[in-house]
């Protein structure tokens, strides 16, 4: 089941989702560095934020991926079993 994050996600546009994900990473950036100088109120915080990082850049890749040719699809499934 998808959760609701991922769901907002998909009816997002390309551009609104790497608006998003430069502000998450600022907003990473600045809390670990508050939370090494002075401490934060919840340290928790810092996880989600690197989750929600993560969500929306796997977003952008399944839609690179959905938007590929046949051949790029041919191409990339090779590349991937050399890699085993």
């Amino acid at each position: 089941m998808a959760s609701k994050r991922h769901t907002e996600l998909q009816s997002k546009s390309v551009e609104s989702i790497r608006t998003e994900i430069s502000t998450a990473k600022d907003d990473l950036a600045r809390m670990k560095f508050d939370h090494a100088s002075k401490g934060i109120e919840n340290p928790l915080l810092i996880g989600e934020t690197k989750k929600d990082v993560a969500r929306m850049l796997t977003e952008l890749r399944a839609r690179e991926i959905t938007a590929m040719t046949p051949e790029q699809l041919a191409k990339r499934s090779k590349i991937r079993l050399r890699r085993k």
